[in-house]
């Protein structure tokens, strides 16, 4: 099958999911993300109608941003992996969204290095639903702290959380992280912060995120195919 095929498919299950939920699809945004994909797949996925692209290697991103230039203009870039203090400046020029934000410092450098005149840099804070050590992401009793410190920084837009919970085998246990991420993001927006968006659910969980309450579900497997690391 071909890039757009997959793309209609996974634009199906959305649909799916968001009647299952009692919700619009139009509410939930599909971020195709092509890590490890080459240019000229991003391109197809392009063709057959995706503008939101995520990436999660800054070297291997910015050169694709480069091969793609004559779609920039068109293209939304968001950053989704995790970010050292040495490579914000080339994600604070380069992209538009950062789903990754888990510590001040990093926020604090994306703000100072967002260039002058462009437009506020979008920003999710990550945020380590499930207590996985391995998992970046703030805990979630220390989000709100992060968050207020965050949406006061300009250059950035705070514009909700994002997580990667545990892999779970059923519907009813995948939805359980979920449903925490949502919980929170509901009580920050009690707290004053005005937030708009749910960053979670990928190929394999992408129904439970969206009964859960995603507006905005990565998906890369299911789009472009099987990956292999050369990271």
């Amino acid at each position: 099958m071909s890039i757009a095929q997959h793309l209609e498919e996974v634009r199906q299950r959305i649909a799916k999911a968001a009647h299952d939920a009692s919700r619009e699809a139009s509410s939930v945004e599909l971020l195709a993300v092509s890590k490890t994909f080459p240019a000229d797949d991003v391109r197809a996925a392009f063709d057959a109608g995706q503008r939101k692209f995520g990436e999660n290697y800054v070297q291997e991103s910015i050169a694709k941003i480069a091969d793609l230039a004559d779609l920039r203009s068109q293209i939304e870039w968001h950053f989704i992996g995790p970010l050292q203090s040495n490579k914000t400046k080339v994600v604070a020029e380069q992209f538009d969204w950062v789903h990754s934000v888990d510590r001040l410092k990093i926020a604090e450098r994306l703000s100072a290095q967002r260039p002058d005149g462009a437009p506020a840099l979008n920003v999710c804070i990550q945020v380590n639903v499930s207590g996985e050590a391995s998992k970046s992401g703030v805990e979630p009793d220390e989000a709100a702290a992060l968050a207020h410190a965050v949406a006061a920084l300009p250059g950035l837009r705070l514009r909700g959380l994002m997580a990667i919970p545990e892999p779970a085998d059923t519907l009813d246990a995948q939805r359980v992280p979920h449903a925490r991420l949502r919980e929170l993001m509901h009580a920050l927006r009690v707290d004053g912060l005005d937030l708009d968006t749910l960053s979670m659910g990928m190929s394999a969980d992408l129904e439970a995120a969206v009964l859960e309450g995603a507006t905005m579900v990565r998906i890369g497997t299911a789009i472009f195919g099987a990956r292999t690391y050369a990271h």
